[in-house]
């Protein structure tokens, strides 16, 4: 049509499968949705439809565009993320430039970075102090990227073990009425620490760090007693750590150690809510220096846009 506009945008130096998806799925929902047409010729990606169509997909596809070009796969969940973030205003300048932050792990042919402004603060954090609390929504990749950001440094020799902890608040951290050895009881708590390993590092490599005790994975309760020295320490999960659990883990850091405490307050399993480790800590603890908190929230989700949703819905029905 005569009215039409065509808004070009430069992606030299991206992969073009990276960006379009497999059978063009992403440019396809990015046209579905936003109502454009989408072409992709060399080096320029072009998008024709009304001005008021064109101001709103030229963000959301530089913002793909910037991601495509650090290296990430995308997939439609993150055209649908960035056309949501478009909507609630979270997007940013449209053509800023992506942020550095990002993990670049041997043996995987992708990179590891954060896909949102809330992300990348947590990434940037943990890069800047000995110990990061980080709260928020289940989906967005608070354990995940502490867990990138530990393997990241375990490789460049900065510390010289990794240590993931849980409280196994399910069984009351009374395991004896399970079936099996130690580490069959415990598996099932501490599942979702081995699931993101193995997905930034080869499972016969995980395999012989978890055996050398390079990595280490354990329920919090076993963490008494011991001094830390020379590790990155996650504390996943830390809403079911109670007070006192919080403070047998934050003491036994050592000399050249780092911590990434995470959680989320809306999934406290302990029978007084009150006595959440992680509610004492965000009273205590701000202020002091070489601790950051970083707060993540239901625009930084990266799972299935419906998470999002979820998470909303059972917010707005908290406030009544």
């Amino acid at each position: 049509m005569s009215d039409d506009v065509v808004h070009r945008l430069s992606v030299e130096g991206v992969d073009p499968l990276a960006l379009a998806g497999v059978n063009d799925a992403n440019l396809l929902e990015l046209a579905r949705r936003l109502g454009v047409r989408v072409s992709l010729r060399g080096d320029n990606l072009s998008l024709a439809g009304s001005a008021a169509a064109i101001e709103r997909a030229g963000p959301v596809a530089q913002a793909l565009i910037d991601l495509a070009r650090m290296g990430e796969n995308l997939d439609v969940h993150d055209v649908e993320r960035l056309i949501s973030d478009e909507a609630h205003g979270e997007l940013g300048r449209p053509g800023a430039p992506p942020d550095p932050v990002k993990i670049i792990l041997p043996g995987l042919r992708r990179v590891i970075q954060p896909k949102t402004a809330g992300q990348r603060e947590y990434l940037r954090s943990i890069a800047e102090h000995d110990i990061v609390i980080g709260i928020g929504p289940a989906g967005t990749g608070k354990t995940y990227l502490a867990v990138a950001a530990a393997v990241d440094a375990l490789a460049r020799k900065r510390v010289r073990r990794i240590i993931l902890a849980r409280p196994a608040v399910e069984a009351g951290e009374n395991l004896g009425f399970l079936p099996g050895d130690l580490q069959e009881k415990v598996d099932p708590y501490l599942r979702p620490l081995y699931d993101a390993l193995e997905d930034m590092m080869p499972r016969e490599r995980v395999q012989k760090a978890l055996e050398t005790r390079t990595i280490e994975i354990a329920p919090l309760a076993y963490m008494r007693g011991r001094t830390l020295s020379d590790a990155f320490v996650i504390l996943d999960e830390a809403q079911n750590a109670t007070g006192m659990q919080m403070k047998m883990f934050l003491t036994r850091l050592g000399v050249n150690s780092r911590a990434v405490i995470t959680g989320d307050k809306t999934q406290i399993d302990l029978p007084n809510r009150e006595d959440s480790g992680l509610l004492q800590v965000e009273r205590i603890l701000p202020g002091i220096e070489g601790i950051g908190f970083c707060y993540l929230g239901d625009a930084d989700v990266v799972r299935h846009r419906l998470v999002r949703d979820i998470i909303r819905a059972y917010a707005e029905d908290a406030q009544g």
